[in-house]
């Protein structure tokens, strides 16, 4: 009975996103993967076509992984299992599902064009969703504006930094939190891998913050660390 009411708790929690991911972005993904696939039955072009088509990408600043261009932008959906950790307060581990949907662009040009942090800032917004899936399930929803940084290698790995700091409505409470309205904080390092140009995948390792900055009590803050996986489209 206990496991039926977690599950649909988690699902309650997700709903939402996945309507949103099966109505705007996985048409979107579907369309490059027909075009990807009418592409490969026609006749393979010359290797000197295939750099020119990747020297004319509308993403990248100078070649594949030599930084994006002014303005780039991308639709992502991320999910993955965040792990609670009993730190900087917290007296329980709370276990998160989470599934997220956000949306970046590229601000400026490349930057440190001759050292080793040359790359791009990018300023995203995420939606995200999800459940406690351990102790009592609850679930959480959530905005999130973010700053990007990544790095620019000259490949096809894409390796980035990122901060984020937002809102957040959860069913979680006692001992840790006390009231539905807390803040968000998120820090992640991950890659993204091009696998074709403007579509990529990626994994990070994030860690996620609640809390309430005081307004309730509670306050000694949900703490998780998690793997992610995630699919994005740049144009």
């Amino acid at each position: 009975m206990a496991l039926r009411k977690k599950c649909r708790t988690i699902r309650c929690g997700l709903f939402p996103l996945c309507y949103f991911v099966c109505i705007f972005i996985l048409p979107s993904l579907f369309a490059t993967a027909g075009e990807l696939s009418t592409s490969a039955s026609d006749k393979t072009p010359p290797v000197t076509e295939i750099a020119l088509n990747l020297n004319d990408s509308t993403i990248w600043d100078s070649g594949v992984g030599e930084g994006f261009r002014a303005g780039t932008q991308n639709l992502g959906v991320n999910a993955g299992i965040a792990y609670g950790v009993t730190i900087l307060g917290s007296e329980e581990r709370h276990h998160l599902a989470l599934l997220s949907v956000s949306y970046g662009r590229i601000i400026g040009g490349v930057k440190g064009t001759d050292s080793w942090f040359r790359g791009n800032w990018e300023l995203r917004g995420e939606i995200f969703g999800g459940g406690q899936f351990n102790s009592e399930s609850s679930w959480l929803v959530g905005f999130t504006p973010h700053v990007r940084y990544h790095f620019a290698t000259g490949s096809p790995w894409v390796p980035y930094v990122d901060l984020g700091v937002g809102a957040t409505l959860t069913g979680i409470r006692e001992p840790d939190l006390g009231g539905s309205f807390q803040f968000n904080l998120q820090g992640s390092v991950g890659v993204n891998y091009f696998f074709k140009d403007g579509l990529a995948i990626n994994l990070e390792g994030r860690y996620i913050h609640l809390s309430s900055a005081g307004i309730f009590e509670p306050n000694n803050g949900v703490n998780s660390t998690g793997i992610f996986f995630g699919v994005s489209k740049f144009f």
